[in-house]
């Protein structure tokens, strides 16, 4: 009899068997984290697009600020011996800072756009005024008489000097001065303007005050430069990121802005008010805040998709817990082409998302695919039950994954509680499965029923 050869039992076995149903499915996973690691590509590439857009747009208008100062320098002659052994001298600078420095500023934010992506720019109003104590100077190398007061330059470091809207005009002493641009070193910082202004020892206190109008996008910082630095700002910005080396002692942020207060003592820092050369960096304590663009659509598309595994397995889960409970079998091609499904979920979403609003995209693209494999499952399966299982395994899912996304600080936490009610809820319902005698009761395909091998055949 026909049904004795080996053969045919060997092939019966292949097609039957539930144990070789788990390796094949387990084989498509590891197939469909190939596209799943394109489509990660892809979110990575249209990020990395949108950056380089937004940079365009800032370099026309003016990048991220950090401002520096103001600060004194001023030359001093060094003198040394050469090989000659004769007396010769350089020109070093000494850099004072100010005794106190107010800052006061309204940021007037912009968002321009260009294609389908934004950039968040501003314009910065800002007063700084302050006093410098000219001190008694007290360093091993450095000579009082032979210090240059007449020669006193101050200056002002400014990142992107594109942005500078109007001329700046310097308050000293009730005396005004117009500035030029550049700085005499580059010990502070990279790019600036100064003015030259004699000093004199005899005046140990000199005030200052100057408006400045700065173009930036996205970051303003500033230098605590004063041995007291007070800054205020105010913006009609609802989303800044307070970042830098001190947050505001104060701050307020409602939907119509914010308000932010620092007050930065010079102990506070790691430089003094009083140095030669390049001795510090004034980097490290550089403070401020970001515009934040709250939908960032990249970002969030990046996040999701590292769930993709997780539901591919928990889809797949359901179509093979449907062949053993309805006993009816679900070809590894319909398994392909569910597991494709649920990966265009992720393209769907990012590219609904660059052109509308995020939480819509996500709505319409988990309708779609939910939509999709629930009518699918009714066709290949012919059971109204499942496929209602089906679609509501596949909303809780995304409606879990939508709630997770929102808890940012949270996410570890739900997502490791949501893969344990999940596991518990699959050991529920597999503990009276004979997985050792599943494999004789997977019917045949094309074959409702349920087929017993015994040992007389």
């Amino acid at each position: 009899m026909t049904h004795h050869d080996p053969l045919q039992k060997a092939g019966d076995f292949i097609r039957t068997s539930a144990t070789l149903k788990i390796i094949g499915i387990g084989l498509l996973v590891l197939v469909l984290l190939i596209p799943t690691s394109m489509i990660t590509s892809l979110m990575q590439e249209r990020e990395y697009r949108r950056d380089n857009v937004v940079k365009e747009i800032n370099q026309k208008w003016g990048n991220s600020q950090t401002i520096t100062g103001p600060f004194l320098t001023v030359p001093f002659k060094s003198f040394y011996k050469d090989k000659k052994d004769q007396l010769k001298f350089r020109i070093n600078y000494l850099h004072i800072l100010p005794e106190n420095l107010s800052i006061t500023g309204q940021l007037d934010p912009q968002i321009r756009y260009r294609s389908i992506y934004e950039a968040v720019l501003y314009n910065a109003q800002i007063n700084l005024t302050g006093d410098f104590i000219i001190p008694t100077v007290n360093l091993a190398n450095i000579d009082q008489d032979n210090i240059l007061w007449d020669k006193a330059v101050f200056s002002l470091g400014i990142t992107d000097m594109r942005g500078i809207k109007n001329n700046i005009i310097i308050n000293f002493n009730d005396h005004e001065y117009k500035v030029s641009p550049g700085l005499k070193t580059s010990d502070l910082a990279a790019s600036g303007v100064q003015c030259a202004i004699p000093l004199s020892i005899k005046h140990k206190k000199n005030r200052f005050s100057l408006q400045l109008s700065l173009n930036g996008s996205e970051q303003i910082h500033f230098i605590p430069a004063g041995a007291t630095t007070n800054v205020t700002l105010e913006s009609t910005w609802n989303s800044p990121s307070f970042n830098g080396a001190f947050l505001p002692v104060d701050r307020k942020i409602t939907d119509k802005g914010f308000s932010a207060n620092w007050n930065i003592l010079h102990l506070n820092r790691n430089f003094p008010q009083l140095w030669e050369g390049r001795q510090y960096n004034v980097n490290d304590s550089s403070f401020g805040l970001q515009l934040l663009i709250t939908a960032n659509v990249y970002q969030k598309s990046i996040r999701i998709a590292k769930y993709a595994l997780m539901f591919i397995v928990f889809t797949f889960s359901a179509f093979f817990f449907s062949e053993i409970i309805n006993k009816r079998r679900v070809h590894p091609i319909q398994y392909l082409l569910i597991g494709l499904a649920v990966i265009l979920f992720y393209v769907l979403l990012l590219s609904l998302s660059e052109h509308f609003n995020f939480n819509l995209a996500y709505i319409l693209s988990a309708t779609a695919i939910t939509a999709t494999i629930t009518g699918y499952s009714k066709g290949i399966l012919k059971n109204n039950c499942f496929s209602l299982t089906v679609f509501g395994i596949l909303t809780i899912l995304y409606a879990y994954l939508y709630i997770v996304l929102q808890l940012e600080d949270y996410a570890l936490l739900m997502g490791s509680i949501g893969l344990f009610i999940v596991l518990a809820t699959v050991m529920y319902i597999t503990r009276k499965i004979d997985w050792y005698t599943l494999d004789k009761s997977i019917p045949k395909p094309d074959d409702d029923r349920v087929i017993i091998i015994t040992p007389e055949d």
